[in-house]
């Protein structure tokens, strides 16, 4: 049953033209990605280092672009997932479309768990794809690669699959619009969490740096952003330091299997909330 929910799902999804529309902004993205590696990699030579990495210049570069296209991707991913997911139960049950699917031997159960999957393998897939994409092109452009190249997408796949979550179980409680606009929110708290973890680390504050540590523990789809960062630099020597300067939003401060497993745990208990939410909901 739950099969049939994801076909459905993404036929949905092809009839709304959605992977259309991404797919072109989406290479539109790319390209304007390789102008920017070749332009950099051109002038990899006039680049001024801080004075606290101590790595080459290209090397630098790369986990620099790779740090940028990370974001992006997991930004573009974000936005697919809030699309895909916001008007699911709520939306769906004003157009008067949900109560046919829900009666047995279908169930409510089935239907969000279907919904869920398609949402997350399609946002994985595309995350993946975008930044293995953007990891060939400063591969090929500047020919340096980063530490750890599938891995480090699979972990922001999983943190989009996570926003997919939140999202589901925000429609069951808001309209399409007033969830779109929750979880949008949301995604900058996490956002903001990363900025306070520069701000601690380049003030030397312990406080703000506490404080970014558990905001990011509390929304994990930043820590697994975070552990993916530090992923790219894991078997790449003279870089230790470099993935601590890759922006506002692009501090690994946190990382590891405690915060994968966290993720996951945290992934559980958003689906059975979700569950047992929509359970009780009145259709």
């Amino acid at each position: 049953m739950i099969g049939v929910v994801v076909t459905y799902a993404l036929r949905e999804a092809l009839r709304r033209r959605v992977f259309l529309v991404v797919l072109l902004l989406t290479l539109l993205f790319l390209a304007l990605y390789a102008l920017a590696n070749y332009y950099v990699f051109r002038d990899v030579a006039a680049v001024h280092l801080p004075e606290d990495v101590h790595a080459d210049k290209r090397s630098f570069a790369g986990v620099f672009l790779s740090g940028l296209a990370m974001f992006a991707a997991l930004f573009l991913g974000v936005v697919l997932a809030v699309f895909l997911t916001l008007g699911v139960v709520a939306g769906d049950a004003e157009r008067g479309l949900l109560q046919p699917l829900v009666v047995r031997p279908l169930g409510r159960a089935s239907l969000l768990v279907g919904r869920f999957v398609a949402a997350a393998a399609v946002c994985a897939a595309y995350v993946l794809a975008v930044y293995l994409g953007a990891t060939l092109i400063t591969g090929l452009i500047g020919h340096t690669w980063p530490g750890a190249v599938f891995w480090p997408g699979v972990t922001l796949a999983a943190a989009v699959a996570l926003v997919a979550a939140i999202s589901l179980l925000g429609s069951i409680f808001l309209s399409g619009t007033a969830n779109g606009i929750a979880v949008f929110m949301i995604f900058g708290a996490g956002l903001v969490s990363g900025l306070l973890g520069t701000v601690g680390h380049a003030l030397g504050s312990h406080t703000i740096s506490h404080a970014a540590h558990i905001a990011a523990w509390a929304l994990p789809f930043e820590a697994l952003y975070q552990d993916a960062l530090r992923q790219i630099t894991e078997h790449t020597t003279g870089l230790a330091g470099v993935v601590l300067q890759l922006g506002p939003f692009g501090g690994a401060y946190v990382g590891g299997w405690s915060v994968r497993l966290w993720a996951a745990g945290y992934l559980g208990a958003v689906g059975l909330l979700a569950i047992r939410a929509f359970a009780r909901r009145d259709l």
